[in-house]
């Protein structure tokens, strides 16, 4: 990464997905196997979640939650920019619709107004997308047997990644945590499964195996 600034190949974010094999190769210690494995990974990186693209913006107060609740309300990039655009004056519709969203509130969606407000944010921002194709976010389930329950999962998952747990569990509208509560409804328990399987039954949450897990949402 150094090399590629201070040999000025990479001076925005739009740089890093402009770069070849070719030039990777030049790099000290930058085989052309490396070199190749990089611009793949970086290729593949092109193709993104709404809600990944919102969190990489690095706007003030806007973690990967938040970004899932924005990405969630307004489903496509251009919405959400353009709502943020409008949303500069705190009287406006555009502020309050921001503010509206569940979880967000006053600090957050100034936060958004303010990022998307900075003409440099916004040019480096056309510059960006027109490298990389945010997915537009799927519509999240309202009918599932785990919408609106908050789930946990633990242990080492045999069928998916955790990521591609949690992201299944968000899609059928389900909250995820990272700790176990009295207020926890479902911890999904892989082998290994260790403080946090301890947690639920202090508190009494359900547990089920990760085939419990699929037969519970019927897949």
């Amino acid at each position: 990464v150094d090399q590629l600034v201070e040999r000025d190949l990479v001076r925005t974010p739009a740089d890093i997905f402009r770069l070849d094999a070719a030039t990777l190769a030049g790099l000290d210690r930058m085989a052309e196997k490396s070199a190749a494995n990089l611009v793949e990974s970086i290729e593949k990186s092109k193709h993104t979640t709404l809600a990944r693209l919102i969190f990489a913006l690095g706007i003030r107060h806007v973690g990967e939650t938040n970004a899932k609740r924005l990405a969630r309300h307004f489903g496509s990039f251009e919405a959400l920019r353009k709502i943020a655009r409008a949303a500069t004056d705190p009287a406006s519709e555009a502020r309050a619709e921001l503010n509206a969203i569940e979880g967000v509130g006053d600090v957050v969606a100034e936060a958004v107004a303010d990022f998307f407000a900075e003409k440099h944010n916004e040019d480096q921002l056309d510059a960006l997308l027109s490298e990389v194709t945010p997915e537009p976010m799927e519509e999240v389930q309202t009918s599932s047997p785990v919408a609106g329950k908050t789930i946990v999962f633990t242990g080492s998952l045999e069928k998916m990644t955790r990521d591609e747990a949690k992201a299944q569990a968000e899609r059928l509208g389900a909250k995820v945590s990272g700790s176990v509560s009295k207020k926890t409804d479902l911890v999904v328990a892989g082998p290994g499964a260790g403080s946090k399987l301890t947690d639920a039954k202090m508190h009494g949450v359900k547990v089920l195996t990760e085939d419990d897990w699929f037969v519970l949402i019927g897949k």
